[in-house]
């Protein structure tokens, strides 16, 4: 089991280890919609104690992963189609913002990008969408931080990880989307290099808009 660690450098405690492998898991659809989670098997699995997953459980239901049912345990809950509309809208509002920014003040396109868009494309011809989403959250990401508002990159932080589950969900209904998002990526960075304000908005709203085809697949 892969285990992240602070930017300290500091090993994860209990809690965060099995917080963060059920929120892999569940990124991953490994642990798909629907499915309960028992404390002792996650316990058992993860190498804790019951206490952490406890814990674990009750930021995971805040984080809108699973739902906690009063005798029943806890239940990983779908992706809906408002949900990824509402974590699309936000992201267009935030990163749209910090480009436009970044353009005004002639900054051209963080040094990362390029990098995060090969890695993704390679990434998808190998149709590991978990990689994907993650380095795609890195590269928006990117975007925001380069703006060096705190306020608004806490906020980014905080769709983290529902903006990477919504990734893979998309991913997977329609993958052949993949050689479009690229694309897409591309165009965002040349426009970022040209300081070009009103081309980089263009693109990253219509980048930032759910397709139809997977918003009627989530229902």
């Amino acid at each position: 089991m892969a285990v992240e660690v602070s930017e300290a450098g500091a090993t994860p405690s209990a809690r965060d280890r099995v917080y963060q492998w059920v929120r892999d898991e569940i990124i991953k659809g490994t642990l798909p919609a629907g499915r309960f989670l028992d404390e002792v098997w996650v316990s058992e699995l993860v190498g804790t104690s019951r206490t952490p997953v406890r814990e674990a459980f009750h930021r995971l239901n805040s984080e809108k992963f699973i739902d906690l049912l009063p005798r029943r345990g806890a239940q990983v809950r779908s992706v809906t189609s408002r949900e990824l509309e509402e974590v699309y809208a936000s992201r267009r509002l935030i990163e749209g913002h910090a480009a436009r920014e970044l353009c005004l003040a002639s900054l051209g396109a963080p040094p990362t990008l390029d990098e995060l868009a090969a890695g993704m494309e390679e990434a998808g011809r190998e149709q590991d969408w978990f990689t994907v989403a993650r380095l795609d959250r890195a590269f928006h990401r990117a975007i925001v931080d380069a703006h060096h508002n705190s306020v608004l990159t806490e906020l980014y932080d905080a769709l983290r990880s529902r903006q990477q589950r919504v990734a893979v969900r998309a991913l997977q209904i329609r993958p052949q989307r993949v050689p479009e998002i690229d694309r897409q990526h591309r165009a965002i960075v040349d426009a970022l290099a040209r300081n070009d304000v009103d081309g980089v908005a263009v693109l990253l709203d219509e980048h930032l808009r759910p397709i139809p085809e997977i918003t009627a697949a989530l229902g």
